[in-house]
């Protein structure tokens, strides 16, 4: 219960002063931790491919690693994830080996030659990839490097079958899962409950030959300018905005992509593109920045995939308060200009040496 009011909150930390934990608790907090899989001598692999942007998991990455253990443990396998970068992330989401690619940067022609040399060489039954805009390049490029059958934008995978659908969605396209897969967003649900040891995997890749691209080079779109559909941090504002100046040196100084709620695009305030919900545009954002909204249902609707979301807000029981992350309980009028100080202040300190 919240104090001077009768609504009931959830605690989602879940924690309990040491004095008043039961030893039951205790107990049984011990038992339900997660158990760690070991698997020494697997009938087979199974790979992924996961993007990991920055070295993180994304959610359709995590996806991927329940598709994979699916698979797997379906006949005594072991999942293999190839990475640019190993991480600890990588045991809790259900990788059994780990093995590292010889790619830094963006070079999407390497890192395909990298993965046909392992392909050709290790035991991979199959070899999964994320639908995305990385993913689903390096699967076609591997797939014809490889010559394996490969099964696109699948939707639903089983042991036994893959599915996805075809001609406007008016017909079921089904087969037995082929060599190379990629997995359509939120076709299989994350791995949960047991830790694997993501054992690294030693494996002498030759040197990249016959590769046509002499140099490549990733170039962010202003993210000023990118669909709101598209984009990946997203700063709004709602009816608690009314510097909208502030706001938009805020969004700039982010590096982020402006949104807004209805209200401030029906009063014209902000223009109708802007605008995030149902009735606007549904984000899959990373990360979302809610300045003065409130979070009516349609807005909630638009923000239900963003993975990160903070809030600013007055009402500590405001929607939008409930669904943060990280919420804060003040005015979006102050927080925005001492925000944006310290982001001028960080910006003028020097560089720190590493």
């Amino acid at each position: 219960m919240v104090p001077g009011t009768a609504r009931r909150r959830l605690d989602r930390a879940q924690r309990v002063p040491a004095a008043e934990a039961a030893p039951s608790a205790i107990t049984a907090a011990i038992d339900a931790a997660p158990r760690l899989v070991v698997i020494a001598e697997p009938a087979y692999l199974v790979a992924l491919v996961p993007d990991a942007p920055g070295g993180r998991l994304t959610p359709a990455d995590r996806q991927l690693f329940g598709a994979a253990r699916a698979l797997a443990d379906a006949g005594g396998g072991a999942v293999l994830a190839l990475v640019e970068r190993p991480g600890e992330e990588f045991g809790p989401a259900g990788a059994d080996r780990v093995l590292a690619l010889p790619v830094s940067g963006y070079d999407p022609e390497a890192k395909a030659l990298a993965l046909n040399a392992a392909l050709a060489a290790l035991d991979l039954r199959h070899v999964l990839f994320p639908e995305s805009a990385d993913g689903g390049d390096l699967a076609r490029r591997l797939a014809a490097l490889s010559g394996a059958p490969f099964f696109a934008a699948a939707e639903s995978l089983s042991p036994k079958a893959v599915t996805r659908a075809a001609h406007g969605r008016r017909v079921e396209q089904r087969r037995a899962p082929p060599r190379l897969i990629s997995l359509a967003p939120d076709a299989v649900a994350p791995h949960a409950g047991s830790r694997h040891e993501a054992l690294p995997v030693a494996f002498a890749f030759p040197e990249p030959t016959g590769g046509g691209i002499l140099s490549a080079e990733f170039i962010p779109a202003d993210p000023a300018k990118v669909p709101l559909a598209e984009a990946d941090f997203v700063v709004s504002a709602g009816n608690g905005v009314t510097d909208l100046a502030t706001f938009r040196a805020l969004v700039a100084a982010l590096n982020a992509t402006p949104g807004a709620s209805r209200m401030l695009c029906d009063a014209g305030l902000m223009p109708r593109s802007a605008q995030v919900g149902a009735s606007g545009t549904v984000l899959d954002a990373r990360g979302y920045f809610a300045l003065g909204i409130a979070g009516a249902p349609q807005h909630l609707q638009g923000v239900a995939r963003c993975e990160h979301v903070i809030a600013v807000n007055t009402d500590l029981h405001a929607a939008m308060i409930e669904r943060a992350g990280l919420a804060v309980v003040a005015d979006a009028q102050l927080v925005m200009p001492a925000l944006l100080r310290l982001l001028q202040d960080e910006a003028r300190q020097p560089e720190r040496q590493p």
